[in-house]
């Protein structure tokens, strides 16, 4: 494998137009490669490619389509990382309320192992995801405001301060321990079985991280999957050999996450920003058809279906 050597913005603009991308407005693709990076800007040349082995761009591709691409990305993240953001707070609300209930508001109390599953089976793990948890409070309690003055002036933190220093990975991990009375607890708030909620909070969290540290999303694929749901059948998902094409571990499957767990009126305010987002790249990319791009991210022909009724003409400008 050859090196990787450092290549200036010239050197960059002539291994994209080698490769056929059209760069109208030199300086413009300039800019953006420097304050972009190159190397992430072009992580998302294979939307506008022939295919992988030719690595050819299609005819008539441009370098604004490729950065609109870059831009689109982007703001799915935003979108999808605020979302996220919101069920986070939810869920760590939620159990933090049920363990206060039922076993005390002292970490002491909370965090005793009899107040989690005793499946034999699990014990390893519910002493792993403890001491995962007692180890965030070590590090966090002199960090943040509020756990810094339930220690000061209490001595404890209570649960419903603590959810505020763990992360949503170990929140779905301490979800995973808990007993099957108290997940009953969380799974009605959504109407969820536990199956479900497991793989999403997990799957969420995984997406989080994702979002969080601006890595490229649309061919993103998770290794856990969520089960299948009535959704996938309402709306018809293609099939392949007995299993669903979208909405298992890709971006389908996250708004089918958000579309049980979001109130309405959050799903629908989502849906039709990705809406604009879509319909604002359809009207800047012209190389490849739309329906690429999409499947591409995990989003089947008719993903409209699973949201509000939306308008139906293009809106090609933003503000």
């Amino acid at each position: 494998m050859s090196e990787k050597i450092f290549k200036n913005l010239d050197e960059q603009i002539e291994i994209l137009r080698s490769k056929g991308l059209i760069i109208k407005d030199e300086e413009f693709a300039k800019r953006k490669l420097l304050s972009e990076n190159y190397f992430f800007i072009s992580g998302y040349r294979h939307l506008l490619m022939e295919n992988y082995k030719n690595r050819q761009f299609v005819k008539g591709a441009t370098f604004e389509e490729l950065y609109a691409i870059f831009m689109f990305d982007r703001s799915l993240r935003n979108i999808l990382f605020k979302n996220i953001l919101i069920i986070e707070n939810n869920v760590k609300s939620i159990i933090s309320y049920q363990l206060s209930k039922q076993y005390g508001y002292k970490e002491s109390d909370y965090l005793n192992e009899r107040n989690f599953t005793q499946d034999p089976l699990k014990i390893r793990q519910v002493r792993d995801v403890l001491s995962k948890v007692k180890r965030q409070v070590r590090v966090n309690s002199q960090k943040h405001s509020a756990t810094i003055h339930y220690v000061s002036n209490y001595g404890y933190i209570p649960m419903w301060v603590l959810v505020k220093v763990l992360s949503f990975g170990l929140t779905s991990e301490l979800f995973s321990i808990l007993k099957d009375e108290d997940k009953k607890v969380i799974n009605d708030c959504y109407k969820l079985s536990t199956d479900q909620v497991s793989s999403y909070l997990s799957i969420l969290a995984n997406y989080r991280n994702l979002c969080a540290h601006e890595d490229i999303l649309y061919d993103y694929r998770t290794q856990k999957v969520i089960p299948d749901d009535e959704i996938h059948k309402k709306i018809k998902v293609p099939e392949y050999e007995g299993e669903y094409l979208y909405g298992k571990n890709d971006l389908f499957a996250i708004l089918i996450i958000f579309k049980h767990m979001l109130e309405d009126m959050q799903f629908q305010e989502l849906f039709r920003e990705i809406y604009f987002e879509i319909q604002y790249l359809d009207g800047v990319v012209e190389s490849v058809p739309l329906e690429k791009i999409l499947n591409k991210i995990g989003l089947p022909s008719n993903w409209k279906e699973l949201g509000p009724i939306l308008p139906k003409r293009k809106c090609h400008e933003k503000n």
